[in-house]
């Protein structure tokens, strides 16, 4: 199969992929899971596994990523993350590596109503994940950089899309007030070792279970570096009072906050994306506070 080519991942290929690689659960159903994902496309795999295959060829490299560290994090975090059970190889049927995992119960928030969501228990059981994470030795983990779409860089990495998204998307007030945040992060940069970065903190990659954040999934944008970008979520999820409850609860300085923000607005201006379908909600939380 010509590797240049997105593949159409439907569930008849996922049977043939298992049965041909993993030919002892062949005889386990195979549906997709809803809200399967933006790069990747996810599958139940009987009742307690679940496949995942890279939607395109940009993501193929944080496969054999997520394999090899995710084991690494075992027992050392507040909250489930993916435990890898295989990882299938690029072949004739499909042109990248792929991985089964056990299956983690829970809804990712961005199914659910909000109303049926305490953000502000959210935001301290996430404060409480991301502080662990940041603790854990990061001295032989991956270094930001294309891999994981520089997660853990500065900002600036994209800042002539960030200057160009500004001036083409938001008027008037907005856009002074846009280029000012994006100013405010330019002036300051992580001054400590680098630490563990998540790289994707957003509310389709966190999973509730019983009203509580029960687990944190999607490692592709894992990296070492600053942690700014994990701080997406206090602008694409929260308000203020919520977004206050977060802030007081992490181990992090305010220029730290502002390439948090930078982050947060380069990420809701771009074209594709759940961000960018939430524009809206997030420009008000940015642009008031």
């Amino acid at each position: 199969m010509d590797s240049s080519k997105s593949p159409n991942i439907t569930e008849s290929l996922v049977q043939q992929l298992i049965a041909q690689q993993f030919p002892a659960w062949s005889d386990k159903s195979i549906r997709l899971v809803e809200c399967s994902g933006w790069d990747n496309r996810t599958f139940h795999l009987g009742d307690d596994m679940l496949v995942r295959l890279p939607s395109a060829a940009g993501y193929a490299a944080q496969v054999e990523k997520e394999q090899q560290w995710l084991p690494y994090f075992e027992n050392k975090l507040p909250l489930n993350i993916p435990a890898p059970l295989a990882m299938g190889q690029a072949s004739g049927l499909y042109p990248w590596p792929w991985s089964v995992y056990r299956w983690l119960p829970g809804s990712s928030i961005n199914t659910l109503p909000r109303e049926q969501i305490d953000l502000n228990k959210i935001a301290l059981t996430l404060a409480d994940f991301l502080n662990a994470f940041q603790r854990i030795d990061p001295s032989s983990g991956p270094q930001a950089g294309a891999h994981n779409y520089y997660r853990g860089a500065h900002p600036s990495v994209y800042g002539d899309e960030a200057i160009e998204s500004i001036n083409q998307l938001l008027q008037g007030g907005e856009q002074k007030a846009a280029l000012e945040i994006w100013g405010a992060a330019m002036d300051s940069s992580w001054q400590g070792k680098g630490v563990w970065v998540h790289g994707d903190i957003s509310s389709g990659n966190l999973l509730v279970d019983n009203g509580k954040l029960s687990a944190v999934i999607d490692f592709g944008c894992l990296g070492v570096g600053d942690p700014a970008c994990d701080l997406m979520i206090a602008w694409t999820l929260f308000d203020a009072p919520v977004r206050e409850t977060f802030k007081t609860h992490l181990d992090l300085d305010n220029d730290t906050w502002r390439r948090g923000k930078a982050w947060a607005l380069w990420k809701c201006l771009q074209d594709s994306g759940p961000e960018s379908r939430n524009r809206s909600f997030i420009l008000t939380q940015l642009l008031g506070g």
